[in-house]
């Protein structure tokens, strides 16, 4: 098979033309209104803020640091600014059922205005009503009140007085009440006396008396009646004084507000309130009852006056309180109280009628918020409850407010897993989101794409208040923008990235005294970011350099290759040479992977050790059966084994075993195989190649060295410039590989050799030394079984290929 030419310098990095760039500076390059690369999210967001149909909200799903919140709230903000602003809404006292205090809808800003006109009134009625029942008039009207009512209450005693003194009876006054005597001559009868009088005069005058207690009695029964019927007339007149003060303020307010019927009807309510309570303004020596005067007070919940357009807010604690709303408590006396004033709207009341953003992760870890941004989106309607009284935790008194219809958009912001774990698992997500927003993760990098990159570096230029760059830093930033994409022909999308790295850069600027950013300033932030979190890569590293880690970089041994993978710390990547020995012997066809018997194997890499035994089986096999037990294992590891990025080596590493013949240890290899033997991509290819060279640089061999990774992963690489120096003074090699024999040949110098018609392999090829090797294997394994077969009764003694 003819081997493939090494790698260029030019095939492992992908330079910016700088004459793609036509201009000087950033502060040259205008503003990027919308970002580039992000159509289908621009069409989604687009769809779904016009779209009025129910359950038409948003999920904003992509990588974290993709800038989702960011343009997201952009492009919402640029929409709702050409549409209508939503009304206000603000609670009142309900004079029927206090603990349901009502809502009124008023346009926006008149909230404020009918807040301060109540305000206005509330203050005109502590002064206003006291006033009118201290003036002339009133006091006048009440004192003739009185005096009828004294007059008639005593007019009924003087009657039985005057029949009294015409009969001769006297009508005393004691302290215990009234009491009637016998009189001669205009003077009261000594007891004495009465005793010499006749019975007849006795009883006349005694029967009298009974008449007059009787007339007595039910004078005296008649002073309550007179009284209420005082208090009535008093109330009455009280009420007749208040309307009359009220007359012009609330008549005013009627008259100023009869374009909305629910505030006159609360003003009526109001009107007859006051009348009502109208003695409780007569207490001079205590003042009226604040308590009294807050009841006509107006909370104004959801206050518009300022918004402009449609409103657009983020909540960045969705719990259930600040989504929904809250009535708060004060305390008195050490008990708490509450009342409609105190009830608190949610970021659901303040976007209503505009856009919501809240982060889905966030609003899913808040005890029942999820449950309640749901339950508002189904009903449109906010009800202010208590999560306790919600879900019958408590059983006191307390307020139910009436809820407050709303129509607001949605827009959650997470990771594509939660996404998905919530369509699949929550059955109601997908009625409420049905607008999918999937931020790419990267953009294609093409001619036409240099100069929006640029503009977008510009933009974010400004917003981190950077210096500016030149033409050379923006040219290795967008540079670097692939190398973070993982792809020549990509750029990242994820714009905290960026914009964290021109912030060191600008930081590096300054400590230089420079007036721009440049290409070193840019370098040297990537070099610092890099070396902050390298601490467990050089670790790894001088363990390997040390000899604590056994890696070969020289020479060739049989059943041994250098395997590559990534580890991943944080936000450090960095490649990892490992170790792969392989043992084989006579068998029945099995292959150990040492790493899932040890339970260390993920799924993937056990699937990949399955697929190398089937390509086995299949090349050099035939038609019989496979006669070997082989081992496969990574040396030295200690943790999780997970891809298939090593097939390949591990197939060239069991091949040598079986075979016998050794690989260069010089070589590292990375790839994925299937059952055909056809190279695949795999990811992290540039940190395995840099992770190898720096342990080859680090051990002093840099000459014969070099890697193999498949030829589809080319495209992916942007190297760095020491690998690319060294690549360029051909001291380290890289090969892409499209089939195993490649692999085989480029490891032994060995030509691998193609099967004739017959599965027969050229003498002195490789796979002839692995099928010869089989074949051997297959007849040992034969002659032990026909010798079990002898019933010598040795069938359960060690074989010699087992010991």
């Amino acid at each position: 098979m003819r081997q493939p030419a090494p790698l260029t310098e030019e095939q492992v990095y992908r330079r910016c033309p700088l004459g793609q760039l036509d201009f000087h500076t950033t502060d040259s390059l205008e503003d990027l209104e919308l970002p580039c690369g992000q159509a289908r999210v621009l069409r989604a967001l687009e769809f779904g803020a016009n779209m009025r149909a129910k359950g038409f909200n948003l999920f904003a799903l992509g990588p974290s640091g993709a800038g989702k919140h960011e343009l997201v709230e952009r492009y919402l903000s640029t929409q709702a600014a050409q549409q209508p602003v939503p009304p206000d809404w603000c609670y009142v006292f309900n004079f029927q059922v206090s603990e349901r205090p009502r809502v009124i809808r008023l346009p926006a800003g008149e909230g404020r205005e009918f807040r301060r006109d109540m305000n206005d009134l509330a203050a005109g009625l502590r002064t206003a009503i006291p006033a009118t029942f201290e003036s002339e008039e009133y006091q006048s009207r009440l004192q003739e009140l009185r005096e009828e009512m004294s007059k008639r209450q005593h007019q009924g005693l003087f009657d039985i007085q005057e029949e009294a003194n015409r009969n001769n009876i006297a009508m005393i006054t004691t302290p215990a009440g009234f009491t009637f005597a016998p009189m001669r001559d205009g003077e009261v009868i000594d007891p004495d006396e009465y005793t010499t009088l006749s019975d007849e005069e006795k009883q006349l005058i005694e029967s009298k008396v009974e008449e007059l207690q009787k007339k007595l009695q039910q004078a005296i029964q008649q002073i309550p009646v007179l009284r209420k019927e005082v208090r009535e007339r008093i109330h009455a007149l009280n009420e007749e004084m208040v309307q009359l003060t009220l007359g012009g303020p609330i008549g005013g307010l009627r008259d100023k507000w009869s374009h909305l019927q629910g505030v006159v009807d609360y003003l009526d309510a109001v009107c007859e309130d006051v009348i009502e309570h109208a003695e409780m303004f007569q207490d001079t020596e205590n003042g009226v009852p604040s308590g009294l005067l807050g009841r006509y007070q107006v909370n104004l919940l959801v206050d518009n006056g300022d918004t402009v357009g449609a409103p657009v807010k983020y909540e960045d604690l969705p719990n259930h309180q600040h989504l929904v709303g809250q009535i708060e408590h004060r305390t008195r006396n050490g008990t708490l109280y509450t009342d409609f004033t105190h009830i608190r709207g949610g970021s659901v009341h303040q976007a209503s009628g505009g856009y919501l953003i809240i982060d889905a992760r966030r609003v899913l870890s808040q005890p029942m918020a999820w449950e309640s941004l749901k339950r508002i989106l189904f009903s449109g309607e906010i009800r202010i409850e208590s999560l306790e009284r919600l879900y019958g935790l408590v059983s006191t008194v307390s307020l139910q407010p009436e809820p407050i219809p709303v129509s607001v958009k949605v827009v959650l912001l997470g990771d594509r897993m939660l996404y998905y774990l919530l369509s699949h698992y929550d059955p109601d997500f997908l009625d409420l989101f049905k607008v999918e927003v999937d931020f790419e993760d990267d953009l294609d990098r093409d001619g036409d794409c240099y100069g929006l990159y640029a503009r977008m570096i510009g933009t974010m230029v400004r917003r981190v208040e950077s210096r500016p760059l030149d033409q050379a830093a923006v040219a290795r930033l967008i540079e670097h923008a692939s190398r973070l994409a993982s792809a020549q022909r990509k750029l990242t999308a994820h714009d905290r990235v960026l914009g964290d790295l021109l912030s060191e850069a600008d930081h590096w600027a300054g400590q230089a005294g420079s007036d721009t950013v440049q290409v070193g300033h840019i370098q040297q932030a990537i070099d610092e970011r890099e070396y902050r979190a390298s601490r467990i890569r050089e670790r790894s590293r001088e363990h390997i350099t040390r000899g604590i880690v056994m890696i070969a970089t020289g020479g060739e041994v049989v059943a041994q290759v250098n395997g590559l993978s990534v580890l991943s710390v944080g936000t450090m990547m960095f490649g990892q040479p490992s170790r792969i020995t392989a043992t084989a012997r006579p068998g029945k066809g099995q292959v150990v992977d040492i790493e899932r018997e040890a339970k260390l194997g993920g799924p993937i890499h056990s699937k990949a050790v399955m697929i190398l035994s089937r390509f086995l089986a299949s090349r050099y096999a035939g038609n019989d059966a496979l006669s070997l037990s082989a081992s496969l294992a990574f040396e030295q590891s200690y943790g999780g084994v997970e891809g298939d990025s090593a097939s390949v080596a591990e197939t060239c590493v069991l091949l040598s075993a079986i075979g016998g013949i050794p690989l260069k240890q010089g070589f590292a290899v990375t790839g994925s195989m299937n059952q055909l033997g056809e190279i695949q991509a795999v990811g992290g290819v540039n940190e395995k190649i840099e992770g190898f060279f720096d342990v080859c640089v680090a051990a002093g061999e840099l000459g014969a060295q070099g890697v193999l990774l498949p030829a589809s992963n080319v495209e992916h690489l942007m190297l760095n410039e020491e690998v690319r120096e060294a690549m360029k003074a051909s001291t380290f090699t890289i090969y892409p590989i499209t089939d195993i024999n490649q692999a085989i040949e480029l490891l032994t110098g060995i030509e691998a050799g193609e099967s004739d018609a017959v599965g027969c392999y050229p003498e002195g090829s490789f796979n002839r030394a692995v099928a010869d090797r089989l074949a051997e294997f297959s007849r040992v394994s034969k002659q032990l079984d026909a010798a079990d077969s002898d019933g010598d009764g040795n069938g359960d003694k060690p074989r010699d290929s087992d010991q």
